[in-house]
């Protein structure tokens, strides 16, 4: 049996709240990361992606708080990224209630993280956030950025994503900042491009907009499918994606409403 297309909602943290903008600029409030968590388990969310966006950037730690908080409302694998770059801040988040970690700008820094985190926790605990940039410099035509995306480096998308792998990523977070909150669609060659080299699952992100971008992903190669904004503001409901990766003839997790599940 194939395994089920998985649907995340993300929560980009900046200062304790959520906020989305486009191309990672204009940063919209979206409310508290806890409760919309909370709604999203509700909802049949497969898991949540939480990601404190300024924490590298102001060289802070990812708030443990709040990841607690969240994780004691969430009963679905939550993954929380921002400011990760030792095993160290790895098991702190563990402790906190994470189930897998995010990493993207320390991994690009000092690539033996990845070894060191999964000889220590299982290779099933990275997830390699790969916020992606078209640009000449790289050779495949994609190149990596660094520090929520403002940053871009001369390292090949798709070279980086397959030695990151071979170190011990046992995912790929794999964010379109050309896409990033266009509604225009998924990247789906980048996509494509990288189902060819890795055997890791993929997390397709940046772009969504309608309900069918998101079965555009799967078709694409995508293991799984993240959204933000389109979750937040309620213009598309997890339901209805599933609905329709379901009739594509892709597998979904379908979850009864979390109310009949307490009466049973």
């Amino acid at each position: 049996m194939a395994l089920a297309i998985r649907v995340i909602p993300c929560l980009d943290v900046a200062d304790g709240r959520v906020v989305k903008g486009v191309n990672f600029k204009n940063l919209r409030d979206e409310g508290d990361p806890v409760e919309l968590a909370a709604r999203y388990y509700d909802e049949g969310a497969d898991e949540v992606t939480f990601l404190d966006v300024t924490a590298t950037v102001e060289n802070r730690a990812t708030m443990h708080d709040v990841v607690r908080r969240t994780a004691e409302q969430v009963f679905i694998p939550l993954t929380v990224g921002g400011g990760v770059r030792t095993v160290d801040d790895v098991a702190r988040l563990l402790a906190s209630g994470a189930d897998k970690i995010s990493i993207n700008s320390a991994a690009i820094a000092r690539p033996e993280v990845l070894t060191e985190i999964a000889d220590r926790f299982g290779a099933q605990v990275t997830v390699l956030s790969l916020d992606i940039k078209r640009s000449p410099r790289g050779e495949s035509g994609f190149v990596v950025t660094t520090r929520g995306g403002r940053t871009e480096t001369d390292i090949d998308a798709i070279e980086w994503a397959q030695r990151a792998v071979d170190l011990g990523a046992g995912e790929l977070l794999v964010n379109s900042i050309d896409a990033d909150g266009t509604q225009d669609g998924f990247d789906l060659e980048l996509i494509e491009r990288l189902r060819g080299v890795v055997n890791a699952p993929i997390i397709a992100s940046g772009g969504a907009g309608r309900v069918e971008h998101f079965v555009d992903a799967a078709r694409a190669g995508a293991d799984a499918v993240l959204a933000a904004s389109v979750f937040h503001r309620r213009q598309i409901a997890i339901a209805d994606v599933k609905q329709a990766l379901g009739d594509a003839g892709f597998e979904v997790r379908r979850v009864p409403p979390r109310e009949i599940l307490e009466v049973a």
